[in-house]
This record gives structure tokens, C-alpha cells and sequence, in this order.
């Protein structure tokens, strides 16, 4: 047994990959929420010619390859990008291969996976409930903010759900973005095709096998928000 196992057999840098991981997931979640939110109710009421556009780019990371998303986002991030440069310039670091490269390369490869539901969970809801809304004389903004999002929590749950399992299971960008640096980058996904690589099956297995229990636990909590959402989107009345 490895000396640096600290618990259930796994050792203690597999803990600390796991628990990057979950930082990751966590930190991208919360952005994610706060960026598809308003972008999911432009997008669902815009007439602008842009709007479809714009749906489809915030789709292009569930058809691209990872490895292109990793490749194209590391070219944005080098020191010699405008990006890059600006970063360097703000906080005196490359923004690749970092923590922060790889939350905001996560918000991007993750970003379809939260706006589809919420988009969807936005659409289902009754109309009905909107227009008493408007009837009673709330504008735009309070119609979407205090009517339609809380009316439209589960579907919204379930996005967030969504993409913080699927930040968890990232490897191609992050590997492409972030590289394996213990501590900053190297991510549960990265550390396992590590073990994985250096024959050492026992411990793989253990850490995948916590991290399918993870995933399970993850895709339980989105059925049942999705199941809540279709219920809640059901008119009062039939």
C-alpha cells in the first residue's frame, strides 16, 4: 500500500484532485447560473437575428471535439493573446495552466449543459401565470426575476445539477487547458488516467469507483429536479 494513502485506500494527492475537482464544479456552477440565466430569457423571447446565432455558438462545445475547445481556448490564453496579455498585465499570470483558466474553460464547455435546461424549464411554464403578472401590471424584468425564475427553480436546479456533473467528468480540455499540475490543475479525471497509466489498478479502480458513485448521486438529484420541473410546468388546472 502506497504510504500517502489516507483513506479508504486512496491516497491523500487523489483527495486533493478530488477535492480541486469539486471546487472546479462548484466555482463554474455558480457562474454558469449567473451567465445562462438572463441569457436563457433573451434567447427564448429575442426576435434579433442574432439570437439563433448566438444559441448555436452556446452549443458548439456538445458537437466540438474537447481536445479543440482545450486547443483553441489555450491559443486564447497564451501570453501573446490579447487576452493572455491583458491578464498577464492585471494579475501578473499566465491565465493558462491555472485554476482560473481552467474555471473559465470550464464555464465554456459546460455553458450548453446548463442553458438547454433552463431554457427549457423557462418555455414550459404557463402562460397563464405570466400573464397574471403582466395583468397586475409587473414589468419585464420583475416578470422574469420574481415570477418566472422562482416558478421555474427545478428546471434551473437541474441545470446547475447538470453541468457541475459534467465539469466533474471534464478531461480533454482540461488536460489541453491546464495540464497536470498537482494542486492547480490536475483535476480527479486527470489523476485517474494518471494511476491508470502507471499500472496502478487497485487504487484506479477504488477512485473511479468513488467517482462513479459521484456521478450516480448527481444524476439522481437531476431526475428528480426534472421531474419536479415537468410537474411544476403542468397547468394548475386541467
Amino acid at each position: 500500500m502506497d504510504s500517502t494513502a489516507d483513506f479508504a485506500g486512496i491516497p491523500a494527492e487523489l483527495w486533493r484532485a478530488l477535492w480541486l475537482t469539486l471546487r472546479l464544479a462548484t466555482v463554474s456552477t455558480v457562474l454558469l447560473l449567473m451567465l445562462t440565466l438572463p441569457l436563457a430569457g433573451w434567447i427564448n423571447r429575442s426576435r434579433s437575428r442574432a439570437a439563433p446565432m448566438i444559441e448555436a455558438i452556446a452549443s458548439l462545445p456538445m458537437v466540438l471535439p474537447p481536445t479543440v475547445i482545450g486547443f483553441y481556448l489555450l491559443i486564447a490564453f497564451g501570453n501573446h493573446s490579447p487576452l493572455g496579455r491583458a491578464w498577464l498585465w492585471m494579475f501578473g499570470q499566465s491565465l493558462a495552466f491555472t485554476f482560473s483558466g481552467l474555471v473559465i474553460g470550464s464555464v465554456l464547455y459546460s455553458l450548453p449543459y446548463a442553458l438547454q435546461p433552463i431554457q427549457l424549464a423557462l418555455r414550459e411554464l404557463d402562460a397563464a401565470l405570466i400573464e397574471a403578472a403582466v395583468a397586475l401590471g409587473a414589468n419585464r424584468r420583475k416578470v422574469f426575476w420574481q415570477v418566472m425564475v422562482p416558478a421555474a427553480r427545478s428546471g434551473i436546479l437541474a441545470g446547475g445539477a447538470l453541468s457541475f456533473a459534467h465539469t466533474i467528468g471534464e478531461f480533454g480540455v482540461v488536460l489541453m487547458l491546464g495540464g497536470n499540475i498537482p494542486g492547480v490543475t490536475r483535476v480527479a479525471s486527470i489523476a485517474l488516467y494518471d494511476e491508470t497509466q502507471n499500472l496502478n489498478y487497485t487504487v484506479a479502480h477504488r477512485y473511479a469507483l468513488l467517482l462513479l458513485v459521484i456521478s450516480f448521486a448527481m444524476l439522481l438529484l437531476i431526475a428528480g429536479f426534472r421531474r419536479q420541473s415537468q410537474a411544476a410546468a403542468r397547468p394548475l388546472l386541467s
